[in-house]
């Protein structure tokens, strides 16, 4: 687990390089907080991402929503097509090396930001309180939480504050985040969510929980990486959604399909046949990015399939036991006490 010097060296390290002029699931166990009512909270308490390498307790999630014209040989309304940035894996991306010079063009910048990246940022913790009562919750109660630009500047902001002395998601001196929902113009707005102003020791169910379960690795919920095929595909697409085309399921089926699922499947030759490992996102089922982009009325909503991981037989390499987390918590309480 990174130490809080070292998120904030990071996030330090990246603020310099942008300053700088360098722009270069199916389950519900993600928690919608997006269905928190207007004037109420959610509170919950993010936890560190299973995989060790990852300095932070979060991945960065960039997808390019493409709307066509239809759907060639079955309807003229328009239809969006998500597929991943490749620059969420490193590498450049075609569609943003195409684009960015777009920017400098007063005519074709409104083109732009039609094919810019979405950022978005995933969390995993627990829901200690949740806004609104959940028709399911998940046996695992280790939630997922797809946070958008705003709720994160408001965690990033508060790690880079003095003054926070201890990583929010440590076991025993972290800290809650109250997330909480107002309006603004009409829209979902959150800026007055903020951390607890005490620690708070994680309780013997939710110790448990983490030696039950183990943490996830973030990166495993993250759209897969395109193959050298699929990434083919993703240009042609591009080039077609430009050019005001319909969608050729006979074309693209079998890498990327738009959302919903309402169109006739059969239409692409290999729309039955099950495609090659790596699989890209297949038939897309709820994205609750783009429910909570619905729910706050601020863009079209595209929806695509991450495939769980398979559940770890035994708990991931470096996560503490319960016992080991009750320890350490009993520890801090007697010296508190003390």
């Amino acid at each position: 687990m990174a130490t809080l010097d070292e998120i904030r060296a990071k996030l330090l390290a990246q603020q310099t390089k942008s300053e700088s002029g360098n722009r270069s699931g199916g389950d519900n166990s993600m928690y919608p907080f997006w269905n928190v009512p207007e004037g109420g909270s959610a509170l919950i308490r993010f936890l560190p991402d299973g995989d060790n390498n990852n300095t932070f307790f979060w991945k960065e999630r960039l997808v390019i929503k493409l709307p066509f014209q239809g759907i060639k040989g079955e309807s003229d309304r328009e239809v969006l097509v998500q597929v991943p940035c490749m620059e969420m894996y490193g590498e450049t991306c075609p569609i943003l090396a195409e684009t960015r010079p777009w920017w400098k063009d007063d005519s074709l910048q409104a083109l732009a930001r039609k094919y810019w990246k979405k950022k978005s940022y995933l969390f995993q913790g627990f829901v200690v309180q949740s806004g609104f009562e959940e028709k399911e919750t998940p046996e695992n109660p280790i939630r997922r939480f797809m946070i958008n630009t705003s709720i994160f500047d408001i965690i990033k902001g508060s790690l880079m504050d003095p003054e926070m002395e201890d990583l929010p998601t440590d076991y025993v001196a972290g800290r809650d985040f109250r997330l909480m929902k107002t309006t603004k113009g009409g829209y979902a707005n959150y800026s007055t969510s903020k951390w607890s102003m005490k620690p708070r020791a994680l309780n013997e169910e939710e110790a448990q929980a983490i030696e039950t379960h183990g943490l996830n690795n973030l990166s495993d919920f993250l759209p897969a990486k395109p193959t050298a095929e699929q990434l083919e595909a993703i240009k042609e697409m591009f080039q077609a959604s430009v050019n005001d085309e319909a969608y050729d399921p006979a074309r693209w089926g079998q890498f990327y399909k738009p959302a919903g699922g309402n169109w006739n499947q059969n239409s692409s030759p290999a729309s039955s046949a099950a495609p090659a490992a790596p699989v890209a996102p297949a038939a897309p089922a709820a994205d609750p990015f783009a429910a909570m982009q619905r729910a706050t009325a601020q863009a079209a909503s595209v929806t695509e399939e991450v495939a769980a991981p398979t559940a770890p037989a035994a708990r991931p390499a470096g996560t503490p036991d319960a016992s080991e987390i009750l320890r350490r918590i009993k520890e801090k309480q007697a010296g508190l006490n003390g």
